[in-house]
């Protein structure tokens, strides 16, 4: 199995890059990585290592750059070439900390879609109270949606819960204003009908402040309200934190106290960390094609790798394929 990795991308590259693929190589013997980028700024950080290959790109798509014109003008750019890899077949997934608009693009016009998806849907893992984690789509390839879409989101997300996440008939929900059928817009009353019948477990609607708690196993929203609440929770859990440090750090007192219970707060603070899940998925298209954060430090590029290695190894783009093909010719 080989996995291309844009080694330009992202807040920390390439040093975080280097790092995460360094030690994903560690972790799983049935991989080989395929890194592109500027070869001169990544060589302090490599070692060579006979399952790593190294592929010089001349070009970065920059974080400001608009998407779809970089991805047609820069044709040695390392996301470009990254992607490339996967559509000629030299590589079976991809993963990229780059900018999110261009990775999109390039999922879209060089991987491709598979057929029957209308749209692709950018879907992260993101945590629970219990540790379970829940996975949300769309959470902004997207703004707007119709209910034909909405409802392969859901699809796609079973498929991915269950193969992936090793959730058994995973529990589907639709992000609304209330748990009542007949709430909501004309979006989410059309997709509730919709993916109430559709070949997966659909339990209804649900509100935004059960999330947390693991009300759904998949959460089905448009990219729009997705990435309004993805951004609501990674905000909250940041503003959490910081508003324990200042508490713990405010007297001898809560300091002593911070000091017993030191163990215990790194394990909450791992628990909300969303990139121990992985990356957001970009989910409808031919080959696995993961989005890490921005800001991911080796970690997360480690946990986004081990996803991409997982969505090959369960050829989740084939089944979610087939699934769609055998809706369609229903």
């Amino acid at each position: 199995m080989i996995i291309a990795v844009d080694g330009m991308g992202g807040d920390h590259a390439p040093g975080e890059i280097v790092a995460g693929v360094l030690e994903s190589l560690t972790a799983f013997d049935d991989i080989q990585i395929h890194i592109y980028g500027d070869e001169s700024k990544m060589a302090p950080y490599l070692k060579e290592h006979d399952r790593l290959k190294v592929f010089h790109c001349t070009e970065v798509i920059e974080a400001d750059d608009e998407p779809v014109r970089a991805i047609r003008k820069k044709k040695d750019a390392s996301m470009v070439r990254m992607a490339q890899a996967v559509k000629d077949g030299e590589a079976d997934a991809c993963v990229s900390a780059g900018n999110t608009g261009a990775l999109m693009s390039a999922g879209l016009f060089i991987v491709n879609r598979i057929d029957g998806i209308e749209r692709p849907a950018l879907a992260p893992t993101l945590p629970t109270v219990d540790g379970k984690g829940f996975v949300m789509m769309d959470v902004g390839a997207n703004a707007d949606a119709k209910p034909t879409q909405l409802t392969q989101y859901g699809i796609m997300g079973s498929i991915y819960a269950e193969q992936v996440r090793g959730i058994k008939n995973p529990r589907v929900g639709l992000l609304n204003i209330g748990t009542e059928e007949g709430k909501g817009n004309e979006l989410t009353k059309a997709a509730y009908e919709l993916l109430s019948e559709a070949p997966i477990n659909f339990i209804g609607n649900i509100e935004a402040r059960d999330l947390l708690v693991g009300v759904a196993d998949v959460a089905i929203t448009d990219g729009f309200t997705g990435n309004m609440i993805l951004k609501t929770i990674e905000g909250t859990a940041s503003g959490f934190f910081t508003m324990l440090k200042e508490v713990y750090g405010s007297s001898t007192k809560t300091k002593l106290s911070a000091a017993l219970v030191k163990n215990e707060l790194r394990g909450l603070k791992k628990k909300m960390d969303y990139t121990e899940y992985g990356g957001a998925g970009l989910f409808g298209l031919n080959s696995p094609v993961i989005k890490a954060h921005g800001s991911s430090n080796a970690n997360a590029i480690y946990n986004a790798i081990r996803q991409a290695r997982t969505m090959v190894a369960y050829d989740v783009c084939g089944i979610i394929r087939k699934t769609i093909k055998e809706g369609n010719a229903e």
